[in-house]
């Protein structure tokens, strides 16, 4: 609002705004209404105008790299190291192959940039992998429009261009004989370890991370703890222990308690003296890239992995008619549709059997003519 100040013996109006902590000021030449009216006008213009260029200058000066330097840092104390690492390499292909420099202000990545760049990784990679990009850079644009002052207001670049089709392979889910063709060739903690993957439907990491304090030897029961929910949150879950893996965890603990080294606080360490593993021996498992591998070739069957027990878990589950809450909880999903989508595509055969039995009926020949037939 103008104010009247003496200026050398003259009243006269004075202009004023302030935004931000920056002031502009106009003086006018008398007292008038026309000088009046004349700093209102230049008051309400003048403000829009430092509104304007305070914006563009402060959002600027945020750049790509600060922004995603902040959000990795707080994405790997908040999830799972293989969650951190999928946003963190999505970060590292768009920087690499959009050719944007950390310092690009993020007022001016557009959704032309993110469009060229999702089309490229879905021609180079797969429709599936640009959704995931799409996904992961999507999130962490929201996480700056929450958590960074100054952020641009508008639309999110990332997630307003459309999914790419995907075309997802089936998952392989072994036989249930081929697991234990593979268990009988498996010794000591690996046999343990693998009927746990089997009796809890563990993730692998999950079997990794096992605390002999996760294990309740008198309420028949094993805690698994997990990153896999919403926000990052690492929480646990009790599930029943079989008499099968009870008793294989008791053998296996009394056999730990003869050993003098390695650590003592997790069920399953690495026990290999090879020099691979010479620097890992006594710590818990990170990874197991060859045993699966290695097994799988001595019980003759096709090769699986750690995360397929699981899915041949809720096969055997559903195949045997335990209803879907049933298997939800064993596989301690939190939504019901993400175990309709792991076993859908189970039980094809039985699907087939029914088809076939279900709709016998008189047989129909039918005759083909050409299109020379008269």
């Amino acid at each position: 609002m103008p104010s009247k100040v003496l200026k050398r013996g003259i009243v006269r109006y004075r202009a004023s705004v302030t935004v931000r902590g920056h002031t502009l000021q106009k003086m006018y030449p008398d007292e008038s209404k026309k000088s009046y009216q004349a700093a209102l006008i230049w008051e309400r213009e003048a403000k829009r105008e430092l509104e304007r260029k305070l914006s563009r200058t402060s959002t600027a000066s945020l750049a790509m790299g600060t922004w995603s330097n902040e959000y990795l840092t707080e994405a790997e104390n908040r999830f799972a190291k293989v969650t951190f690492d999928e946003k963190k390499s999505a970060f590292a292909r768009f920087y690499r192959d959009t050719g944007l420099q950390r310092d690009f202000p993020i007022q001016d990545l557009t959704v032309s940039i993110c469009r060229k760049y999702f089309l490229a990784q879905s021609q180079a990679r797969s429709g599936y992998a640009a959704n995931k990009d799409r996904k992961n850079l999507g999130t962490a644009w929201r996480w700056g429009l929450d958590n960074m002052e100054d952020w641009p207001k508008g639309v999110n670049p990332f997630l307003s261009v459309r999914k790419f089709p995907e075309i997802r392979q089936p998952r392989y889910v072994p036989p249930e004989e081929d697991f234990w063709k593979v268990y009988a060739r498996a010794e000591g903690q690996d046999r343990v370890m693998l009927l746990a993957y089997l009796h809890l439907a563990a993730r692998r990491s999950e079997v990794f991370r096992l605390k002999w304090s996760d294990v309740d030897f008198f309420g028949n029961r094993v805690r698994l703890w997990t990153r896999k929910r919403e926000g990052g949150h690492e929480e646990f879950d009790w599930l029943p222990m079989t008499s099968d893996l009870r008793q294989a965890l008791l053998q296996w603990c009394e056999e730990r308690l003869k050993q003098t080294s390695g650590d003592k606080e997790h069920v399953f360490v690495c026990l290999e003296t090879t020099p691979f593993c010479r620097d890992y021996f006594g710590k818990p498992f990170i990874h197991r890239q060859q045993l699966m591998e290695r097994l799988c070739v001595k019980a003759k069957v096709k090769p699986f992995g750690f995360h397929a027990i699981r899915h041949l878990t809720a096969s055997i589950l559903y195949k045997k008619g335990y209803p879907l809450a049933v298997i939800q909880a064993i596989l301690r999903h939190a939504n019901p549709n993400t175990t309709a989508r792991y076993i859908r595509s189970l039980g094809l055969e039985e699907t087939r059997d029914a088809l076939e039995k279900g709709l016998k009926g008189p047989a129909l020949v039918i005759e083909l003519k050409t299109a020379n037939a008269e």
